[in-house]
């Protein structure tokens, strides 16, 4: 009797083996891209140029306010969700019942009280969270609350798949975009590992405009039946905050933000500030950032440490430090909690701001929404918090990382096998 049953679980292995196997091939990509910029970060026209490289629609008279962390991030949220008149566009991967979620279903329903047209868009896999006595209130005062990309048996296919945007539009006029989530771990002040790091950017202007734009993307595709409605294109207010929003899919694209990424790596002339956590770089990207290094660009990383909520991700990114230590780029983990902001800085003026990560997931897989902005003020303001959590991160140096554990190799090799899904 134990050797069928034998059989069976060796087969069972073997069957497992093979699916996870041909995952990991399809996800592997086809083709690294190579690219070099013409212009430099700081060229007048740079701008303009990576905007027609990728097809976007580039605006001017944009101002963008940093806002770090949840004392800073919610307050400025929930009062322009208080001051809305017309319309408030709000997408999210996370919403997860709580002080904070209470706070915002609270805003929310009496904005629709007011008469206020409310549209909220929630990942159904990362919004799994919120509580039906939220979706209730919500819904009882006129919000429509939709659940993106919901799980059913004929379309597992489509479960990777996630919108992990984060972006809030009121009146068509004022946005928020970056990494923070609707939960209790952000609020506060990254005070201890309970409450995250993180960063918000809120974007006053027209690039507003085609952050809606973004959120009526995946709205219109979890809901039968939309009527977008944008604010009509106004007159320049000044030629500053040069800015314009890349999104990506999984179903068209999600190119357009990987090679925003590799543009701005190619587009380096002295230096390249990246804080993500989940680092997973691809072989594109390993090949841009050693082409930056051996053009001579400083090149410096801030990442989450071992306070993470993703430990493989973790060590599969460790995975690829002694490669970038030994091109000169340095490595910096954020010790006092996890790490979460998104943040993308070249040569003090080019900056990155967004939802997505610097890995596959977000470069690949999820619906992202980035701003691109040509801005020495806003390079200058993220810089600051660059510098400020650079101060509480432990620098990773080349001999030290070569002293590593076996296990910790071990580990490292294993779950990278797995970088172009994570």
């Amino acid at each position: 009797m134990r050797l069928p049953r034998l059989r069976k679980v060796a087969l069972g292995v073997l069957i497992t083996a093979a699916v996870v196997a041909s995952l990991l091939l399809l996800a592997q990509d086809q083709v690294t891209l190579k690219l070099r910029s013409e212009t430099g970060a700081g060229d007048p026209h740079h701008a303009e140029y990576v905007a027609g490289l990728l097809g976007a629609q580039l605006t001017h008279g944009n101002r963008f306010a940093v806002l770090t962390n949840g004392d800073q991030i919610f307050p400025a949220m929930l009062e322009a969700i208080q001051q809305a008149k017309r319309r408030i566009s709000f997408e999210t991967y996370i919403y997860e019942s709580g002080e904070v979620a209470g706070a915002f279903t609270r805003a929310l329903a009496e904005a629709a009280g007011r008469g206020v047209r409310v549209n909220l868009v929630v990942d159904a896999v990362g919004g799994s969270g919120i509580n039906s006595d939220d979706v209730k209130q919500l819904e009882d005062a006129g919000c429509r609350v939709v659940r993106f990309n919901t799980l059913r048996w004929y379309s597992l296919e489509e479960a990777n798949y996630r919108t992990h945007r984060k972006v809030l539009v009121v009146d068509g006029d004022v946005a928020f975009t970056g990494g923070v989530g609707i939960a209790d771990h952000w609020k506060g002040n990254a005070q201890d590992e309970d409450h995250w790091r993180d960063t918000m950017v809120q974007v006053t202007g027209p690039a507003a405009r085609l952050l809606e734009g973004g959120f009526y993307e995946n709205f219109t595709e979890a809901v039968a039946e939309a009527m977008p409605e944008l604010n009509g294109v106004g007159p320049v207010r000044g030629d500053q905050g040069a800015a314009f929003v890349v999104r990506s899919s999984p179903s068209g694209g999600a190119n357009d933000m990987k090679r925003l990424y590799l543009l701005g790596l190619a587009a380096a002339r002295r230096s390249v500030d990246i804080t993500t956590p989940y680092f997973m770089p691809d072989e594109s990207s390993r090949w841009s950032l050693q082409d930056a290094a051996n053009r001579g660009v400083q090149i410096r990383l801030l990442v989450e440490g071992d306070k993470t909520d993703a430990k493989p991700v973790k060590y599969a990114s460790r995975r690829y430090y002694e490669e970038l230590l030994k091109l000169g780029v340095e490595i910096y983990e954020y010790q006092p909690t996890m790490m979460h902001a998104k943040t993308f800085v070249v040569d003090g003026t080019w900056n990155i701001v967004g939802s997505s990560n610097f890995d596959n997931r977000s470069l690949e897989l999820n619906d992202e929404l980035n701003v691109a902005v040509s801005s020495p003020d806003l390079a200058a303001r993220l810089l600051e918090d660059f510098d400020r959590d650079r101060q509480h991160a432990r620098r990773i140096t080349l001999e030290e990382w070569r002293q590593r554990s076996l296990w910790s190799r071990l580990l490292e090799q294993f779950w990278a096998l797995f970088g172009e899904i994570f």
